[in-house]
């Protein structure tokens, strides 16, 4: 693991581009949106990249999508215009975006393939969601399906497809049924990683283009390291 390589507009990993949308590989440790940190914000990177490409002087117009947790990887894609905008947004809370996540765990799942269902209540203060086998008060049902896709020398390789969108969901229902995910401190982990990362990263995202209509398909490599290295 190592150092924490942030994104920047010389380093940035773009995955696709048009004129209505562009695609990048988020790294760990990247917040997609400002917040009370005030670290900036993956979005203004991608601003500043396409100021640069374009040679525009005057305000970006960028318009987030969709976010991933900052210490996960992966597939994030913004807006480029006002039209595709609203268009993606509805792609995605209509749940007709299909995502599908990586993650590496140190228990072997007790199943191969299983779908999970879980009601999970978030506790904004601790910024963390528990899981619970039975609707309680304040919670949303949150469902995923995963299957075993690798076993490494100590830890195993889980694809998960997200059927609802919850806050922390792989997180809380992975480490539900016994198999946080590696570095994940916060659901159970026994140790972090050492640059603040989590073994989780959006491998592919699939929808249909808001403008064109053809059906795109992005997949991201995940961070370079001897873990992720050894599933690809």
């Amino acid at each position: 693991m190592g150092r924490k390589v942030f994104s920047n507009k010389d380093n940035l990993q773009v995955l696709y581009e048009d004129n209505h949308l562009i695609v990048v590989n988020k790294r760990p440790g990247d917040i997609v949106q400002g917040d009370k940190t005030g670290d900036i914000p993956l979005s203004d990177v991608v601003k500043e990249y396409l100021a640069q490409k374009y040679h525009k002087s005057g305000n970006v117009f960028l318009g987030v999508v969709h976010r991933l947790d900052r210490p996960t990887s992966g597939v994030v894609v913004f807006a480029r215009t006002s039209k595709a905008l609203p268009r993606l947004n509805k792609l995605f809370a209509t749940k007709e975006a299909k995502k599908t996540y990586w993650a590496v765990v140190k228990e072997q799942p007790p199943k191969k393939t299983d779908m999970l269902t879980h009601w999970l209540r978030r506790n904004p203060k601790q910024n963390k969601s528990y899981a619970n086998d039975k609707e309680v008060s304040n919670s949303k049902k949150a469902m995923l399906e995963y299957h075993v896709i690798k076993h490494l020398n100590n830890y195993h390789l889980l694809e998960v497809e997200l059927h609802t969108g919850r806050h922390h969901q792989i997180r809380a229902q992975l480490s539900a049924i016994g198999c946080p995910i590696k570095g994940d401190l916060k659901y159970g982990s026994d140790r972090s990683n050492s640059d603040g990362s989590i073994h989780l990263h959006a491998r592919a995202l699939s929808f249909v283009h808001p403008v064109k209509k053809d059906e795109m398909r992005f997949v991201a490599e995940p961070p370079k390291d001897a873990i992720w290295d050894a599933c690809t």
